[in-house]
């Protein structure tokens, strides 16, 4: 997978509107991995990409309602199908990490990559989404000099006890050790 200009080639792109830019002297130097379905535990729809749009229609579902006012978008999506979306560019600030830190250092927004599995904790991830992620990640870590092994997290892990994705199901040793 080739990234230019801080953008897969290749693969959909949506543009969201919820990102800005990254502070002055932000290093990329972090991947977050997510998981969300929408409905929860629901899959196989638009639904997170229209959420990500700010296009979500509350009238479809009535969780949908609780989540109306949130402005969110990560750097990629990967659909149980494997098929990967990019709704920010790498080099901008996209909205999913929320409150976080990691190693002592707030707002991870700042300085990460956000990539959302379709998913729940719940589910086990699909073979092809982990075949895409771990394509994904080699081509970061090859064009993100400060991104390694060691620097890829689960949206749990900088939001204890305020998240649990991408859950107990996601294989992170399946994952590390493709890498």
């Amino acid at each position: 997978m080739e990234i230019e200009n801080h953008i897969f080639k290749n693969i959909k792109l949506l543009n969201s509107p919820n990102f800005n830019k990254r502070p002055e002297n932000s290093n990329i130097s972090l991947i977050v991995i997510h998981s969300i379905s929408l409905p929860p535990n629901k899959y196989d729809n638009d639904y997170v990409e229209d959420f990500f749009m700010n296009k979500l229609n509350i009238l479809d579902h009535d969780y949908f309602n609780e989540i109306k006012d949130l402005k969110v978008s990560s750097h990629l999506y990967i659909k149980r199908s494997g098929k990967m979306i990019q709704f920010v560019p790498l080099n901008m600030r996209a909205w999913h990490a929320g409150e976080s830190s990691y190693k002592g250092i707030t707002d991870c927004n700042d300085y990460s990559i956000g990539i959302e599995l379709e998913g729940s904790d719940d589910d086990c991830f699909t073979d092809k989404q982990y075949e895409t992620l771990i394509q994904t990640t080699k081509s970061i870590i090859k064009n993100y000099a400060q991104i390694n092994k060691e620097k890829i997290v689960g949206h749990s892990d900088i939001s204890p006890g305020r998240k649990t994705d991408p859950g107990n199901k996601f294989d992170w040793n399946r994952y590390f050790e493709a890498l």
